[in-house]
């Protein structure tokens, strides 16, 4: 598994929000990008459906399990991954201690936000390892012989 750098962690924890991008059901076209608020917790970012497993995106990530994401001027091919566990606790932190300051109205969408429902559609980003250039990874995809 690929591993953020730290550089990259740093300017995601300080950018307000995330596009997202899993597949569609072919797992090659990109679904529409969707903003999300994010959060690094060590060395790992993770986002939440607010509106919890019912999610359109959510459940697209978790079917295709890779897709895109665009964030603080880095545009990266991910992994998505179910997060379950004692991590949520420090996910809930990090999402109060990022967006108590927010814009957006309070308390109802951190609140929603560190929620049971959204808690429970919490999703672990990863970059992606890619073989070779992107043409040949969806060309592999498709089943093509590059």
């Amino acid at each position: 598994m690929a591993a953020w750098e730290k550089n990259e962690l740093t300017r995601i924890a300080g950018a307000d929000d995330l596009h997202i991008s899993p597949f569609r059901d072919n797992g090659v076209t990109y679904g529409t990008p969707a903003w999300i608020w994010c959060v690094v917790v060590g060395e790992a970012l993770y986002v939440r459906a607010y509106n919890g497993q019912n999610s359109r995106r959510y459940r697209a990530a978790l079917r295709q399990k890779a897709g895109r994401i665009a964030v603080a001027g880095i545009t990266k091919e991910v992994t998505f991954e179910r997060v379950d566990g004692a991590v949520n606790d420090l996910i809930d932190e990090a999402y109060q201690a990022k967006y108590k300051n927010s814009p957006y109205p309070q308390p109802p969408y951190l609140q929603l936000t560190i929620g049971a429902r959204a808690r429970s559609a919490t999703v672990k980003i990863d970059p992606r390892e890619m073989k070779g250039t992107k043409n040949e990874f969806e060309s592999s995809a498709l089943g093509g012989d590059t």
